[in-house]
């Protein structure tokens, strides 16, 4: 038996030590880095290689987008309809078809809901307060085109993120790092810096794939999705420059980053998340192991456990189609929602006073840090839940500069907008709600607000 043991052992090894195998794991991994996580400075602006990618379709195709959507945001509707109603074998019979299409009645419902926005913004129809620029128009015609784009390319090449080895090689190496401080696996690192170059929807896609495969636990998951989906370079420098601080954008980036971390190190030891349960996910159950063995260096071992998970990919045209689905599921599946709550969100925002009546606690809150303008500034640092770019479209016509760096520096800490990030966690299968949404993004506003204030007292 030992003998035995012994040969399938140096069998392992040999097979971890084979060239292609190194190389397998070498080549698709660095690619990716460079693409992921690789700052490039691009036509005057930091971005990824994936965003560079994403651009330039966007502006090839800037003026067919809506329409092209709006015809998806229809078939993700008939689909369904079919799916629900005829189904067909070949729906039926693909596990990933049925998946996508034979939803619930809510989602459903989503979808249509969705579709209808979409063409009354493409075609002006309906109501106003419906098809707008500052409601359904800014969803149809500036976020989803950047959604569409962004998840084509970041759907199709993220397999070299996480298939080749690079998550397990990374995870091993800051394992002592990650886990102690913020109570979560080193590969989430890979999350978190995906999300700073690039953006945080990438960051939570990554974590629900790493979730659904076994990585990370409930808990863990939760706490990576809300609070490591960080907003990028490229869109931090878009909010400081429209709230006209561009001038402050050294200082304001460096104190977006302590205070997420605070943030970071603070929100899972505390309710909602702290009570999510630490069991992985029910239909794979574990697949990470980044305990270092004795007598092995975290470099040794994160290097062979990173070839040992390349070997594992028998052929590139399963990676390329695992890319396909990761694509068609955003298309199908979140835009809709994205169309029909975002929509909504903004026309809550734009056209009832719910936002301006829940700043209110913050008023004296905001007196008490002494930062000017409290009655103004209070609804910009509420409106975040439901779109990041809000609270500096409230706030830019406040005369305070300390005032307008607390705005802009809120407006990207507090992570948790309903228009984006949040639909896309409610749609996952990670265990969160909208109520601890909610609760999270109270939490991490409570948690920076003082910091931010703090800085920007010292600066002004």
């Amino acid at each position: 038996m030992q003998t035995q043991q012994a040969k399938t052992a140096l069998e392992n090894d040999k097979r971890l030590r084979h060239p292609v195998n190194f190389l397998k794991f070498l080549l698709p991994s660095l690619l990716g880095i460079i693409l992921f996580l690789t700052p490039v400075y691009y036509q005057g602006k930091w971005t990824i290689g994936v965003g560079i990618l994403a651009e330039s379709i966007q502006g090839l195709a800037q003026d067919y987008l809506s329409g092209f959507m709006t015809f998806l945001l229809w078939g993700s509707v008939l689909l369904a309809v079919l799916a629900k109603t005829a189904k067909p074998g070949w729906l039926i019979r693909s596990p990933f078809l049925k998946g996508l299409f034979d939803v619930g009645i809510f989602a459903v419902a989503m979808r249509l809901i969705g579709a209808v926005f979409a063409t009354m913004v493409l075609y002006h129809t309906g109501p106003e307060w419906i098809w707008s620029e500052a409601t359904g128009g800014t969803v149809l015609h500036s976020l989803v085109p950047v959604l569409t784009t962004w998840f084509l390319f970041a759907g199709l090449l993220m397999p070299l993120l996480l298939d080749f080895g690079l998550m397990e090689f990374f995870g091993t190496l800051v394992r002592k790092i990650m886990r102690p401080l913020f109570q979560i696996p080193g590969r989430s690192s890979i999350d978190a810096v995906a999300s700073w170059m690039g953006s945080g929807t990438v960051g939570v896609l990554i974590t629900t794939k790493q979730y659904e495969q076994g990585f990370y636990t409930k808990r863990e998951a939760a706490v990576i999705a809300t609070n490591f989906s960080v907003a990028s370079i490229a869109f931090s420098l878009v909010v400081i420059s429209f709230i006209g601080l561009e001038h402050m954008f050294v200082p304001y980036y460096l104190t977006v980053l302590v205070s997420g971390i605070v943030a970071a190190v603070i929100c899972p030891r505390i309710p909602p998340l702290s009570r999510k349960e630490d069991t992985y996910h029910e239909a794979v159950g574990k697949q990470i192991s980044e305990e270092v063995p004795k007598g092995r260096s975290g470099w040794q071992w994160g290097l062979e456990k990173a070839v040992e998970q390349a070997s594992t990919v028998q052929s590139f045209s399963q990676v390329i189609r695992h890319g396909f689905q990761n694509v068609l599921d955003i298309w199908f599946g979140l835009i809709p929602l994205v169309m029909a709550l975002g929509t909504l969100a903004l026309v809550i925002a734009e056209y009832t006073p719910v936002f301006f009546l829940l700043s209110y606690p913050l008023v004296p809150l905001l007196g008490l840090l002494q930062i000017p303008e409290a009655q103004a500034a209070a609804p910009a640092l509420i409106v975040g839940f439901a779109d990041m770019f809000l609270p500096v479209v409230v706030g830019k016509g406040v005369e305070s500069e300390l005032t307008r760096f607390v705005i802009a520096g809120m407006s990207v800490s507090q992570l948790i907008y309903m228009s984006e990030i949040g639909i896309l966690l409610l749609r996952s299968k990670i265990p969160v709600s909208f109520t601890d949404l909610l609760i999270i993004f109270i939490q991490r506003t409570l948690i920076t607000l003082p910091f931010f204030a703090l800085v920007a007292h010292l600066l002004f």
